[in-house]
């Protein structure tokens, strides 16, 4: 598992790139995570409807390739984009889901927070607010997309859009539940407990 440490980048060449790595995969390319940030973007996945933009502002909207509706990313956001070959871990898009979903759970146990994931609506939450979410694209035989969780960021563009397709969600984030940790510390977290369990 090769892990990839982007920095903070601009949404659709990270989009692109993961298409380009899927495309040209092959049964021996090495399976890796990439850790980013992203610039302020909204993104709206393949059945993503236009309904739940509600009053974007300036904010690119970017129609991509995922699974899911509308979502925000920005900095101070942790995402981990899964390039996986999921024929050869015997891997389907619901247990893809679940171990990305146990991943953040863990994560934040470990930082003492409690959170569940919910089967009707994908991703983890704290006391009924959303903390981390999930979207997938899987083709050929490998996977890419993957998982953000909020760590330390204005939150205030969730208020603009439906987030996931949802009326009157509400989203938390570590820094507003007491916890003060760093990105980084909080991509590795995640990032071994999705290597654990793979």
């Amino acid at each position: 598992m090769k892990i990839v440490d982007l920095g903070l980048q601009d949404y659709e060449t990270t989009w692109q790139a993961m298409q380009q790595f899927n495309d040209q995969r092959t049964v021996v390319t090495s399976d890796e995570l990439w850790i980013v940030e992203h610039h302020p973007v909204y993104t709206l996945g393949l059945n993503g409807k236009t309904e739940h933009l509600l009053n974007i502002g300036d904010i690119p909207v970017v129609k991509c390739d995922r699974g899911g509706q509308v979502t925000y990313h920005g900095p101070g956001q942790v995402v981990i984009y899964t390039l996986l070959d999921v024929q050869r871990l015997q891997l389907n898009a619901r247990s893809l889901v679940t171990i990305l979903e146990q991943a953040m759970i863990t994560s934040l146990a470990q930082l003492g927070i409690e959170a569940v994931s919910r089967p009707e609506a994908p991703g983890v939450y704290v006391k009924g607010q959303k903390i981390g979410s999930i979207g997938l694209r899987i083709k050929k035989q490998g996977s890419y997309h993957g998982l953000s969780l909020n760590n330390a960021m204005d939150l205030r563009p969730f208020d603009y859009i439906n987030p996931c397709g949802y009326s009157g969600l509400k989203v938390t984030q570590l820094s507003d539940l007491g916890v003060n940790v760093s990105s980084k510390q909080l991509a590795n977290s995640v990032i071994h407990a999705i290597t654990a369990t793979l």
